[in-house]
This record gives C-alpha cells, structure tokens and sequence, in this order.
C-alpha cells in the first residue's frame, strides 16, 4: 500500500518516544523515511522506546512540545514533510491530579506545532494525533462521526476537544485554501493495545503488571466499553492518512476516526479474560468499592465509515488477534526469549504484509 512513498522523505514525529510514537518511528524506519523525533524521555520503566533500541536509528531530540521555541527549532533544523504530532498528556486520571500541565500540554503543546507548521513552507502534511475521548460522550449506543461536538467532562477529554476546536480553526484560517499545497488533518483513535504499553491505570499494562507479579489482576470498570485496537492498526490509518493528504490536500485534509469493527468494541471486562486465556493463567478481581470523584465514561464508541468508504482504510485485527499480538509481544519480553526490537519488526512486517495480501 505504502510502496516506496514515505522512502527518504523526512518526518518528524512528536511524542517518539512514547508507546504509540516509538512503534510508529520504528515502522517509519523501516519504510526508509528519514526520522526524527521531538519529546521527553521515556515516562515509563520499562519503555518500548529503549528496548528497541530506537535512539540507534533515528534523530532523537529531547524537549518540551510547551516550549515554542524548542518546537520552531526543531521545524528549522529537521525542515520534515511530513509532520505527526503525537505528544500529549495522556492518561484521564493524571488529568484530575495536574489539569493546567494536562492542558498547557496537549492544548498549547499543539498550538506551538501548529505555529510551526503554519510557518514551515517545507511541510507538505501533517497529521495532528488527538484521542476518541474529544467527543462530547453522551453514552450513546451507536459510534460517534467526525462531525459530533467535541467536549469533555474530565480535564483529559476536555483538553482533546479543544485541541480539536483549535485544529479546526488552523485549517479553515490558514490551511482551507484552493491554492494550499498542504494537507492538514486530525485523526482520532481508538483505546490501542500492543506491546511495549508500561503506562499506569490502562488495562494491558495492568494485567501484565499482575501477571508478572503472580497476583490477580485488578479491573476497576469491568462492565464499561472501549473501542480496542491494535497500535499497528491505528498506526497504518495515521500513515495511509499522511500519504492520501500529501498527494491530495483539498481532498483528505480533515478529522479522521480509526477504530476497530464493530465486534472489537467489547467490555473491559471481556478484554481481560481473554489476555488472561491467551496468556495461559492468571485471575481477575474487581474492587468492592469504586473510585469515588473520578468520572469515566462507561459507554464510548467510534464510526470509522469515513476512514473507510472515503480513505480506503480498514482495521485489519480483531479483537482476538490483537490480544494475540499483544501476548506474543510481553510473552517475549518476560521470558526473554527474543530481542524485543526483532519481534516489533516482525509484527510490522506482519501487518504489512497484511496491507499487502488483503489491502485496507
């Protein structure tokens, strides 16, 4: 699908050294663009940026998305084409303990990417990552559209709506122009799993936290839907996103959804048996008492017909061989059977050769 497109073009991804931007850096690497990325140090310990190794392959700056001044130096030095901004404040309960960094963060980060872009005559596209959780939930049964209203009742989802409302008014200023050679658009995903996930209070980072440990794993929702995918689906949306909109602004520049089908949008609950059966042991226990003053939504859902009828994308993993992915991934990782870097590029090499076989 990808062909020889993104070879030796240069992309910088913000946010590279997180779960879903050291997976995409990787698959970008290996599609032979000229990667560099913008971020923090890894949050985590263990982190699926360090075990592949990735500051080996790829320009690795260190900085803040909330300094513009290390942004517009990076846009300056790196000159990228293609741009995916992908670094944020993203777990809903640190929101309740830091909402202004939560907001300065993925509020003032984008805007401070956005600026550069607006002045960066070399960038060609740019896809501008922000989360499911944009929407204004209203526990509906059915998927929200692109074209919903944006809200957010924690600081977390509030501050991915706004981001949003501050996108649009980018691309309708400054970017919604006939004569605009550049694609600008946002791409809101689903809840990713996949290997590599060390971050606190979501679901596969908890159950191999468990696991490993011998202890029961704890499910704080257990009855509460999400819309699961595997990163490497997510990722082949953002990346097929980048390509349609760098050859055809006018046409794909916009808000894009990719989620899993319809099947795959299961109970955490249901997430967490079937880790425990493909794993091969473990337990599950809920706590008998929920966490008072944090909302979270029970009912969240995505309408990925857009990504699919207009940008020819389809996710490619059920729910079943996505936990199976995950699985294999952390498998490898607490046996040490394999370095964690070849099995990264082997599921990317699987998925691409999905791409191939089946197409979006």
């Amino acid at each position: 699908m990808f062909n020889d497109f993104f070879n030796n073009k240069s992309v910088l991804i913000t946010g590279h050294t997180g779960f879903k931007g050291s997976w995409l850096a990787l698959w970008l690497n290996e599609l032979g663009a000229r990667v560099t990325g913008l971020a923090l140090n890894p949050n985590t310990e263990p982190s699926h940026f360090s075990l592949i190794g990735l500051d080996n392959n790829i320009t690795s700056i260190e900085g803040d998305i909330r300094d513009s001044n290390v942004v517009s130096k990076a846009f300056k030095e790196v000159e990228p084409e293609i741009i995916f901004h992908l670094a944020a404040q993203a777990l809903v309960r640190d929101s309740y303990m830091d909402p202004k960094g939560t907001f300065d963060t993925n509020i003032g980060g984008t805007i401070n990417v956005l600026e550069a872009v607006r002045l960066s005559p070399c960038v060609r596209a740019a896809v501008i990552v922000t989360s499911d959780k944009c929407y204004e939930n209203r526990e509906c049964v059915w998927g929200y559209r692109e074209n919903d209203p944006m809200g957010g009742h924690d600081p977390y989802s509030a501050s991915k709506g706004a981001a949003e409302i501050v996108c649009s008014a980018y691309q309708r200023s400054f970017f919604d122009k006939e004569d605009n050679l550049r694609g600008f658009a946002t791409a809101r995903a689903g809840n990713v799993i996949g290997g590599g996930d060390w971050a606190k209070d979501r679901i596969i980072p908890d159950c191999i936290r468990a696991l490993s440990m011998g202890k029961p794993i704890l499910v704080r929702k257990p009855d509460a839907i999400r819309p699961w995918q595997h990163v490497l689906d997510s990722l082949s949306g953002y990346l097929l996103l980048a390509m349609k909109i760098y050859n055809d602004p006018a046409r794909f520049s916009g808000s894009w959804n990719f989620g899993p089908a319809q099947n795959s949008q299961i109970r955490v609950m249901e997430l967490a048996e079937k880790f425990v059966s493909a794993w091969g042991n473990g337990s599950i226990v809920t706590p008998e008492v929920q966490t008072k003053n944090l909302h979270e939504a029970h009912l969240l859902k995505l309408c990925i017909d857009k990504a699919v009828y207009e940008l020819g994308w389809k996710p490619l993993l059920d729910s079943r061989a996505a936990i199976e992915w995950t699985v294999e991934w952390y498998k490898a990782w607490h046996e040490n059977k394999m370095n964690m870097r070849d099995i990264s590029l082997k599921q990317i090499r699987q998925i691409q050769n999905l791409i191939s076989k089946e197409g979006f």
